[in-house]
């Protein structure tokens, strides 16, 4: 086809591409009570931002010793995990001590996956080193901070010590599988998360399932997206004759320990959207293969009225751990690697959906975050989900 001819969609997934930092935008202009203490949470302040909230006790703040690491998405801030911090600390006052990430924000978004996660580690190790108080660590993340929290983790991630023999030594039980930057993991949990990337298969919604338009997007995603469009359509394979990041992350890889990291945490959750996200698709959130998306119900839980849908997968040969083998780069081959590696692992899977709610509902990628607490506030029981089902 000529150029003309693929103008107008060429233009119509720019256009929608460009969209997606617009709540962003409004979120900022909502924030003129940051700062300000709240009934029982306080927060301090950085050059870059507001990015610690914890209790307003001093008592609880000494207790706290579970780290909870928030990671915001593509083109976002410090802004995005308001709600879901404060909500955090005012329910678990004396256990937690939330810290908002603040190294990868607006366009930083831009600059890969594992630029964001290597900045990320960086962060993180120098907020443990600061506050030795801390014993455990958690990591909340909403889509495209989910795959910068994965890389962060195989960064930070510490080998359980051993003896001479290689058996773990007693003061070392409660790290039997490793610590991340010294801590203790307990929670790594996802929100609306493209883990298999966003690459063909309907994996982005608003293209429609479309191969023509899925086509166009992979290949000007890095006009507009830069590295990390290459990374979340895995295009990213071209330069240096290593496969695809999202590839890489799905194995131990040089000194990144991708899996162990993940194996490490306590527990894994994935949260994703059954529809009307049109960022990032169910099975690319959710981690699964077509055939494994569950029927689903609008639910009757009262205190939960989004979630539709709750399972627990158990890991998948959990305890190999090998190289996974390529006989050939298709997509669905690329896919079925993904899903694979990260089964090895096991996982909570939780499935949202606002189908019954407002217009709002068009926006359940920033709804099942509370992006925006006077805009997305029906996201709230999916956060109260999270808090309730959190393992401190």
């Amino acid at each position: 086809m000529c150029f003309r001819c693929n103008l107008p969609i060429l233009i119509s997934v720019i256009v929608v591409i460009i969209s997606i930092p617009i709540s962003n935008r409004i979120t900022k202009c909502s924030l003129s009570n940051l700062g300000k203490m709240e009934t029982g949470v306080s927060s301090s302040k950085s050059i870059d931002g507001e990015e610690d909230v914890f209790s307003s006790k001093q008592s609880d703040v000494s207790s706290a010793d579970h780290l909870v690491v928030m990671v915001h998405g593509i083109m976002g801030s410090t802004a995005n995990w308001k709600f879901a911090a404060e909500q955090f600390v005012r329910m678990l006052p004396d256990k937690v001590y939330v810290h908002r990430s603040e190294k990868n924000m607006a366009m930083l978004t831009l600059d890969g996956v594992d630029v964001m996660g290597e900045r990320l580690a960086e962060e993180v190790f120098e907020l443990i080193k600061q506050k030795p108080n801390l014993r455990k660590i958690s990591f909340v993340a909403h889509s495209l901070g989910g795959l910068a929290a994965r890389y962060a983790i195989g960064k930070l991630y510490k080998p359980p010590k051993t003896d001479s023999e290689g058996n773990l030594l007693a003061d070392a039980a409660e790290e039997s599988k490793g610590t991340i930057g010294g801590l203790v993991p307990i929670n790594f949990i996802t929100v609306a998360t493209p883990h298999l990337g966003s690459r063909g298969n309907n994996q982005v919604p608003f293209l429609f399932g479309v191969t023509a338009l899925e086509k166009v997007a992979a290949g000007v995603s890095h006009l507009i997206f830069k590295r990390t469009g290459r990374h979340l359509f895995l295009t990213d394979d071209d330069n240096d004759g290593k496969p695809p990041l999202l590839k890489r992350m799905v194995e131990d890889h040089e000194d990144c320990y991708f899996m162990s990291g993940l194996r490490s945490f306590k527990r894994r959750v994935a949260y994703s959207n059954v529809g009307y996200d049109h960022i990032v698709g169910w099975r690319t959130a959710s981690i699964r293969r077509a055939v494994e998306l569950p029927k689903w119900e609008d639910s009757v839980n009262k205190k939960y009225p989004h979630v539709v849908h709750e399972e627990f997968i158990k890991a998948c040969d959990a305890g190999r751990d090998y190289p996974i083998p390529v006989e050939d780069d298709s997509l669905e081959n690329v896919e079925e690697e993904l899903v694979t590696g990260l089964s090895r692992v096991s996982w909570e899977k939780v499935d949202v959906s606002f189908h019954s709610s407002s217009i709002l509902r068009f926006a359940a990628h920033s709804v099942i975050q509370v992006k925006d607490e006077n805009i997305h506030s029906e996201g709230a029981d999916v956060i109260q989900h999270i808090i309730d089902h959190f393992h401190v």
